[in-house]
């Protein structure tokens, strides 16, 4: 059973917002004494699970978003870069990230910082298998190893598992939080995170 000593995090790579709440959740957990637990969720499944779309697909808000998270960027000291090649077909990734956590949670994390990197901090084509071949490998996997992963059955299961019960739960969009039953969406929400965690 999940307690009020930790932090439930729902992301997705393709997400820029969720990567800026992915640099800062280590450091306020570890400073408030609670577990950080990923949730890996396809985005995709819950923007048409509730209705809800990218604010990118907005021609007016779009660039105004990424504005203002480049400026959460500058204020967290971390770099973020606006990737061209977006949007990026994340189901392979978030694959990944769920088949890691299964089979090798101890490489968990060095898997989704090789992905946040090669997402908005390069950034890269993800998109083409031979640019996310590279960036595997250049990060120490290999990557037949991941692809074979990723499409493994019980992977695929858990994956959409997750995001359906993310949307049982409320989620419309990434990143969301949860503390306890209570839900906090969007990296600019991490103060309130760190309050129901000291309540």
């Amino acid at each position: 059973m999940t307690t009020t000593r930790s932090v439930e995090f729902y992301f997705d790579f393709g997400s820029p917002a969720s990567y800026l709440a992915a640099t800062q959740l280590p450091h306020l957990c570890a400073d408030t004494g609670a577990e950080l637990v990923w949730k890996p969720m396809l985005l995709g499944g819950v923007f048409q699970a509730t209705g809800n779309q990218s604010p990118a697909a907005i021609p007016a808000k779009g660039p105004y978003v990424f504005e203002d998270l480049a400026r959460f960027a500058r204020r967290y000291g971390v770099p973020l870069q606006q990737n061209p090649y977006f949007p990026i077909n994340t189901l392979l990734l978030m694959r990944g990230a769920t088949g890691m956590q299964m089979r090798e949670p101890e490489r968990f994390r060095a898997y989704v910082d090789a992905v946040y990197h090669a997402m908005w901090v390069e950034p890269r084509n993800l998109n083409d298998p031979a640019t996310l071949a590279a960036a595997l490998a250049e990060a120490g996997f290999d990557p037949a190893t991941m692809i074979a992963l990723a499409n493994a059955q019980e992977v695929k299961d858990r994956l959409k598992a997750q995001t359906e019960e993310a949307v049982r739960r409320g989620v419309f969009g990434a990143p969301t939080m949860f503390v306890g039953d209570q839900m906090f969406w969007g990296q600019d929400r991490l103060d309130f995170v760190r309050e129901a965690l000291g309540a």
